[in-house]
């Protein structure tokens, strides 16, 4: 059993982390006496659209593998919030009315949702929190390392383009403050670049979004100069191209460094252009099939399949020892695009290596 620490971010020198799952864990849904039977409904709350993740992997893949454990006769009820903490109460307390059986929540807000976390609670209905860990009494959590996430971001960028060091000025770009996750990215990040460069801005970016990182982007180039800035950590993909953006707009031809996370097929393609320097490939399919089995194994009375899906622990704010289940990541360059977005089936060859980068692919051997 591993015990982490929520905001505290766990160190690893490890690149890739166990699984944390067992691999009879999974089945069908017919091993057991269920207190519930297949007929059952499953609540899914994502939280933004700006990250293409959430509709176009996690609540597909999501929804059909709850429909695999329950012969097709389980529904899920989903939602986005679209980036807005009070919409997701409302979906939250929606959900609540229609007696759903059980809740996967993926929180705009960590503290703010807190209280619709407890109403569920207490209408007796299991919240397990998604990605992201939500305050109030969660039934249980499944993420990533994200602690490990921001050390691979950081280690990446120091090894880039030969080796930093401490004269060289980088460029901060974190996740928004309202989301627990980007403050173990970031304390996963500082935790490697800290003392070996010089960080010239940093940035805590308001919900996550593109256009909000590029104007950040912007603020610093004209402060530091585009010149000075020799690499530019960023903690997700989608911000990475608001960075770009803003670099191109100033001018600049020559891309230094640019971190990201999520393999977005838009940071993939810049990463064989050379736009951007890697990305962290999170398997969406993992965590959300897990997040699916831990959902209907809740609600079904399977304590033994649940425990085994929940092998670690968690301390968030408000509540102890969360069982939890930590999915690996790894870093994505041109040098492993194929035996991992590719050989997941995540992307097609020809997904990635469409007309615009068919001469960049070819370079790279990516056919």
């Amino acid at each position: 059993m591993r015990r982490i620490a929520i905001p505290v971010a766990v160190t690893s020198m490890s690149v890739m982390l166990a699984g944390c799952g067992v691999l009879d864990a999974t089945g069908s849904s017919e091993d057991a006496s269920p207190t519930k039977g297949n007929d059952i409904t499953v609540g899914l709350l994502l939280p933004e659209k700006a990250n293409t993740r959430y509709e176009t992997f996690d609540y597909p893949i999501f929804k059909k593998k709850v429909e695999s454990l329950t012969d097709n006769r389980g529904k899920v009820e989903y939602a986005n919030a679209d980036a807005d903490a009070g919409k997701q109460e409302s979906q939250l307390q929606g959900m609540i009315d229609k007696k759903v059986d059980v809740i996967v929540l993926d929180a705009v807000d960590a503290h703010a949702i807190a209280g619709g976390v407890k109403k569920a609670k207490e209408a007796g209905i299991p919240v397990i929190a998604y990605d992201r860990l939500a305050e109030g009494p969660i039934d249980a959590y499944i993420s990533f390392d994200n602690g490990l996430v921001g050390e691979v971001q950081g280690r990446s960028l120091l090894e880039s383009s030969g080796g930093l060091d401490v004269t060289d000025k980088i460029v901060m770009m974190n996740g928004s403050s309202t989301d627990p996750n980007a403050k173990q990215f970031k304390a996963g990040a500082l935790s490697e670049l800290r003392g070996k460069v010089t960080i010239a801005k940093s940035y805590d970016t308001k919900d996550w979004k593109p256009e909000n990182a590029q104007a950040n982007m912007t603020e610093a180039i004209n402060a530091i100069g585009a010149s000075n800035i020799a690499a530019v950590y960023s903690a997700n993909d989608g911000m990475a191209g608001g960075i770009v953006a803003a670099l191109k707009a100033a001018g600049v031809t020559d891309l230094p460094p640019i971190t990201g996370q999520d393999a977005e097929l838009a940071a993939v393609q810049r990463i064989i252009a050379g736009e951007q320097y890697m990305s962290v490939y999170k398997s969406y399919p993992e965590e959300a099939e897990s997040a699916a089995e831990m959902a209907v194994a809740k609600v079904q009375g399977r304590d033994i399949k649940f425990d085994a899906l929940t092998r670690d622990r968690v301390d968030s704010p408000t509540d102890k020892d969360i069982p939890a289940q930590l999915v690996p990541v790894v870093a994505l360059t041109q040098e492993n695009i194929r035996d991992t977005v590719v050989a997941d089936g995540i992307y097609e060859v020809s997904d990635i290596c469409t007309a615009k980068y068919k001469a960049a692919c070819d370079e790279i051997g990516l056919k």
